[in-house]
């Protein structure tokens, strides 16, 4: 047995799975251009600055107020903002990666 290989982890075995998986569904995976990289890059920064921003005006409106109910109101609307941020990004992520040049 001179062929000896090196183990594998479960995470190399899982994608080779994977992989595998996709080819027999016949999904294609395009590796993805260095321009579509760099704009991934800028929206995940983009987007990572304005949740920042909102967690910060968030902390800021909740530590000035005392009602539970206002305080409640407060939660609720900074979690909407995280979850439409959220979305946005993933969704222009995803664009960004469906887009060829």
């Amino acid at each position: 047995m001179t062929d000896e290989k090196p183990l594998k982890s479960a995470l190399e075995l899982a994608m080779e799975r994977l992989r595998k998986k996709d080819a027999e569904a016949g999904v294609e995976s395009r590796p993805l251009t260095d321009s579509q990289k760099a704009a991934i890059a800028e929206a995940r920064n983009f987007y990572e600055s304005k949740l920042a921003e909102a967690e910060v005006l968030y902390q800021s409106k909740r530590r000035k107020t005392v009602d539970p109910t206002d305080r409640e109101t407060l939660d609720q609307e900074y979690r909407r903002d995280r979850e439409r941020l959220t979305s946005e990004r993933d969704s222009k992520i995803e664009r960004l990666r469906r887009a060829q040049e």
